[in-house]
This record gives C-alpha cells, sequence and structure tokens, in this order.
C-alpha cells in the first residue's frame, strides 16, 4: 500500500482522537451586525435586549462579536457600542465589519483605540480563536486580508500546534465576490486544524464552505419581520459543535452542525478556484519591468519625482523606492497606518498619517524636516502647489502648509465630516469633497470660504468623498455614489448639469488638452463626455470588459492614452480620442489605487494587497 496513503489515513484517524482528548465542553454566543446609528434608537434597544438575555443565559463562556458594529464607523458611536457591551457578564471579542473599515473618519484606529486591536488571539478549553479585519480599508471594493494578518495567523497557529482545532473568525465571508484574496487565505489555513470559520455580513443564517472549509455566517442582531433581535449560540460537545439561532424571549432553535471528528477538506489540497490571468496572454507585449511585494496593505497611490517613487502603507511607513528598478532607499515609520496618497516637489515629500499628524520629509534621505499635529487622524491625499502643500484632516479642518518650513499658512474649520480625497488646485481655488453630502470651493491664497455645493444629497454615504475633483472650462466635475456626474459653475458652485445615464460612481479624469472627462462605469465600461457646453455630451464609451466595478481610481491621460484600473488587479489603457482598448493587464486580484503614468507607455501603480510596481505597455503614437 503507498505509504503516502498510509500516512495520510492514519492522520486522519488520529486528529479526531487528538480533538476528543485536549478539548473540554463549553457554550459561546456570537453579535454580529448591529449597525448602532445616532439618528435610529431601534439598533441600541436591540443590542440592549440583547445583552440582557445574554446575561440571564447560563453557560455561555464568552461572546464573539463580529463586525459592523455602527452604521457609519464613527468614534462617538464605537463607544455608544462599547458602553452597551461593557454591560455583558461574559468577555467578548471584537473584529470590524465594512462600515467600521470603509466608512471611518479615523482610517480604523477609533476601533483599535476603543476595543484594543484591529485582531483578537485567545485559547479556550483547547480551541485557538483567531479573529482577524477582513476589510476593505478606506476605498470600495471587495474585502481583503492583508499580508501581515495572514503572517500573523500562520505565526499564532504554528505555536499552537497543526493539529488541535481552530476557529476563525471574520466578518465577510471568505467566497470570491466577498473577498478578494479568498484563496490565500483558505490555501494559508488549510494546513492547520481549521473546525470553523464564523462570521455576519449577509444578515442571515447560511451554513457555507470556503474551499471545503466550514464557514458559518449567523443573523443580524437587527430585528427581523417579527420585531425580534437575536443571536448565534454554539455548543461544543466532545465531538461536535452545534449551531442555534437565539431570538429574543424564544427557545434557541438548532439550525447547524459540525464534526469534530470528520475531516471536511484535504489539509494537503489546495483552493478550488483561483483568479484568471488569461488576459495577459491577450496582451503579451506589456511587461512589468518591476514588480515589489512590500508585505503591508497599500491604500494610496505612489507619488513620483525624478528618479524616486513615494508609498504609504497600512503599517504607518513612508518608503521610497528607486523608479528604477523598485530598490528601497530609505523609509520612515509613523505611529499609525498611512492612507491619502503623499506628494512630493521641491525635495520635500509630504503626507498625513492617522497618528493624528502631518509630515514633511526630505525626499532624497527621509529625515523629517516637520511636523504639523491635527486632533484628529489625517487621513487626506496631498496636492503641492508652488510651495503650499494642501490637506484635509478627520478633524473638520482643512490645511495650506509652507512645505519648506511647516509653517501653516491658513486653515478652514467649518468642514462637517472628515476628508479623504485629493483636492484640486485651479483657478486661485481650492476645491475639494468631504463625508458630509459637500463639495467645498475655498480661495487658495487665505482659504477663504468661496461656496459650498450639495447637489441635494442627503446620505452621508452619497458624499463627493473619495472622487478627485478635476476642472475645465470654468466648470467642475465629480461624480458620487448616488451614480451620478456632475459638472458645477467654478465661480458660483451652481449645477451645471447632473446626469445619471452612465452609472458612474466615485471616479474621473481629465484629458491633457482639458476637453474631455472620464470615468467608469459600475459595469464593464468607461465613458467619455465632453467639457464644454451646459449640458452632458457622451463623446464615446468603451466596453473594457472589467464587470462589476466600484472602486474609487481616477482615469489619468497621459501621451494620448488613458490609463485606468479596477478592484479586481487589473490595470488597462485606452486611446483617448476613441476609446479603443489598447491593452490590459492583470497584478493581482485586489484594488489598483490610481494608477501614475509616466509618458504614453510606463505606468506606476500600488495593489491593496501590498505590491508597487511599473508596467510598460507598447508603443502609441497618437494620431495627428
Amino acid at each position: 500500500m503507498n505509504r503516502r496513503f498510509i500516512i495520510t489515513f492514519l492522520l486522519a484517524c488520529l486528529i479526531p482522537i487528538m480533538v476528543q482528548a485536549q478539548h473540554e465542553t463549553f457554550r459561546f454566543a456570537q453579535i454580529t451586525d448591529i449597525h448602532l446609528n445616532p439618528n435610529n434608537p431601534n439598533p441600541t434597544e436591540d443590542l440592549l435586549r440583547s445583552v440582557a438575555q445574554l446575561n440571564a443565559t447560563d453557560s455561555i463562556d464568552f461572546v464573539l462579536v463580529t463586525g459592523d458594529l455602527t452604521e457609519e464607523g464613527d468614534r462617538s458611536t464605537l463607544e455608544k457600542v462599547k458602553s452597551v457591551l461593557d454591560l455583558l457578564k461574559q468577555k467578548y471579542y471584537v473584529v470590524l465589519g465594512n462600515h467600521e473599515t470603509k466608512w471611518s473618519d479615523s482610517g480604523c484606529t477609533a476601533f483599535s483605540d476603543i476595543f484594543g486591536s484591529e485582531r483578537f488571539e485567545f485559547q479556550h478549553k483547547g480551541f485557538l480563536f483567531l479573529g482577524f479585519n477582513s476589510g476593505p480599508l478606506m476605498r470600495m471594493a471587495y474585502g481583503h486580508v492583508v499580508p501581515q494578518d495572514l503572517r500573523w495567523m500562520d505565526q499564532e497557529m504554528d505555536k499552537f500546534g497543526k493539529d488541535k482545532p481552530v476557529v476563525l473568525v471574520t466578518h465577510y465571508p471568505i467566497l470570491e465576490g466577498d473577498v478578494d484574496n479568498w484563496y490565500q487565505v483558505t490555501d494559508a489555513v488549510r494546513p492547520y486544524n481549521i473546525r470553523l470559520f464564523i462570521g455576519g455580513h449577509y444578515h442571515s443564517n447560511r451554513n457555507l464552505r470556503y474551499d471545503g472549509i466550514p464557514g458559518i455566517l449567523t443573523r443580524s442582531n437587527l430585528r427581523d419581520k417579527d420585531a425580534k433581535p437575536g443571536y448565534g449560540i454554539f455548543d461544543v460537545t466532545k465531538d461536535s459543535i452545534l449551531v442555534y439561532e437565539q431570538r429574543i424571549g424564544e427557545p434557541k432553535r438548532k439550525w447547524a452542525s459540525f464534526s469534530l471528528t470528520k475531516t471536511y477538506y484535504d489539509h494537503n489540497g489546495k483552493a478550488n478556484k483561483y483568479p484568471d490571468f488569461s488576459v495577459n496572454k491577450q496582451y503579451p507585449k506589456v511587461k512589468e519591468e518591476w514588480l515589489l511585494q512590500t508585505g503591508a496593505g497599500i491604500y494610496s497611490s505612489p507619488a513620483v519625482k525624478g528618479d524616486r517613487v513615494f508609498v504609504g502603507d497600512d503599517m504607518g511607513y513612508l518608503t521610497c523606492y528607486t523608479l528604477k528598478d523598485g530598490k528601497k532607499t530609505w523609509s520612515y515609520e509613523t505611529k499609525k497606518r498611512i492612507v491619502g496618497t503623499p506628494a512630493v516637489d521641491e525635495g520635500v515629500v509630504v503626507f498625513g498619517s492617522a497618528d493624528r499628524n502631518i509630515y514633511g520629509l526630505d525626499s532624497q534621505k527621509g529625515n523629517l524636516l516637520w511636523k504639523v499635529k491635527a486632533d484628529e487622524p489625517v487621513l487626506g491625499a496631498v496636492t503641492i502647489d508652488k510651495g503650499i502643500a494642501y490637506i484635509g484632516a478627520s478633524d473638520h479642518t482643512f490645511r495650506a502648509i509652507d512645505i519648506h518650513t511647516g509653517k501653516v499658512i491658513w486653515t478652514y474649520n467649518n468642514v462637517k465630516g472628515y476628508i479623504e480625497t485629493k483636492p484640486l488646485v485651479t483657478n486661485n481655488k481650492v476645491i475639494f469633497g468631504a463625508w458630509d453630502n459637500t463639495l467645498y470651493a475655498l480661495n487658495k491664497t487665505n482659504g477663504e470660504e468661496l461656496w459650498k455645493w450639495t447637489g441635494g444629497l442627503t446620505r452621508m454615504h452619497f458624499s463627493p468623498a473619495a472622487v478627485w475633483p478635476v476642472a475645465a472650462h470654468g466648470k467642475v466635475f465629480i461624480t458620487d455614489p448616488q451614480r451620478a456626474m456632475t459638472a458645477i459653475d467654478i465661480e458660483t458652485g451652481q449645477t451645471v448639469w447632473r446626469t445619471f445615464q452612465s452609472k458612474v460612481r466615485e471616479t474621473i479624469g481629465l484629458s491633457e488638452d482639458g476637453e474631455r472627462i472620464y470615468s467608469k462605469t459600475m459595469n464593464d465600461s468607461i465613458v467619455c463626455y465632453a467639457t464644454q457646453g451646459n449640458t452632458p455630451k457622451e463623446l464615446w464609451a468603451s466596453n473594457v470588459g472589467f464587470g462589476y466595478e466600484h472602486a474609487p481610481s481616477m482615469q489619468v491621460e497621459k501621451g494620448g492614452v488613458v490609463f485606468g484600473s479596477t478592484k479586481e488587479g487589473l490595470v488597462f489603457a485606452l486611446e483617448a480620442k476613441s476609446g479603443k482598448v489598447l491593452w490590459k493587464h492583470k497584478i493581482g486580484n485586489s484594488l489598483i489605487s490610481t494608477v501614475v503614468p509616466l509618458d504614453g507607455q510606463r505606468v506606476l501603480f500600488t495593489e491593496t494587497s501590498g505590491e508597487v510596481g511599473l508596467l510598460k505597455g507598447p508603443k502609441y503614437k497618437p494620431e495627428p
């Protein structure tokens, strides 16, 4: 008999025996998708009722809280959630949901401040429980598990022992269409004895498989159609995990069970499916000049000046690489993650950090020149114009700073929401959006408010806050999550036109000659509109074939070529005048932030999964 078969058979027999021998029976609860909202008292009441019933229930050892604690991810609501959860008699463990990661005035740092960490690890009666963030962070995209969390999981499980039972806790299900690197997660954990993934997000009970590994999602804590809040109960017996739905005031109802003796998946196997990179064979002339895996999540675009490239990352480092080959020349550490895109000019690189500081560094050596303190995290991208850096923060303040001295030239303190966008500096104005339904126009010289535009938007989630505005022919152009494109009079702030025709979301770009704007639709296409005139005029629409799309990455024209990117790792190039697809190249399967073209062939990029690189496409000669 084949020796490998015998070993595999023996291991399959021994693992269940060891599981039974090493753990005791216990019970725990799971609360998920709380969605506390200061404008709606019902979610708070629902959570209080669940906490009261858990406190009256015997033998609950601990509680898992699996994300979407809030509706808008703000600090005060997170603190409110904690104050209610602190009423629990049992110890509880919390992970973030997408409502804490996509919409967060603190860049998710408030969550760590309040709950202690973005992930948790504990052992209980022979089991290891690991909880971690499944994203997305600050950018509208699929969920993502960052490289540093994958390393952490591997280290913790390796220390615990490959044969001992592990439960993994997330918000998102680890599935294609929910988490962009699902295959990396399942391949990373497969060698270990994973008994269950536990999550939420779908607001309903689901019994799933993540490449064979059992995955359970439970109902939202919010009241259901019968006005009953509820949560999950898990009974761990000697040989099983039993899953119950617990509605308030009713007996618990078992709806799923999992054996602790059965082998559900091949520990030596692989994911059932991997991303399709066949598009790269269609355009073989596109080459990766260099590609660097940094080992940390990246949410900002690169900045480039001369022969240097500057990138901020999730671990709080601003790093300088050589443009020629991607070699690291220096790295500067801040205390918390960098979300906004840096800017560099006149020997100074400027960027904000979630550690509540704006930094100015020597772009050649990486040493600190100055630092400006903010009252809240700084998530905004930077624009430098004539030696002045313009940047917004989450302390309701927009600043103009001398890049050589760090002196704050002026501040504007009347922003209601937080700022993540890259400001537009043009016509002696600074124009930017915030997560308060508002686009602001300030006097570039002194910060005086010139006008504000809201366009009738009433929901925070519809704000023109992720788009980078552009301007031409006396108009400012934006898109917003209400799926509209808008032209605004740059002098008055009045709407010139607004169209829902193309179902765009949070992307826009301007042609080099200022005659055209580009935007990405939510399904397959890039559209081009004329900048002249007082009515929307579509010039062309190009089917690029990228599928469903909602990532806020802008289109950029260089050398007659329009470059863009998607949430699934695709970079594409189109002929600016016609929209003809020139080439496409898939880097990975995660969000590519706004790319930085150097000319009509070469384009710099960063990817959420930690890659920085330089692509080179075939030479293009625009028609005269």
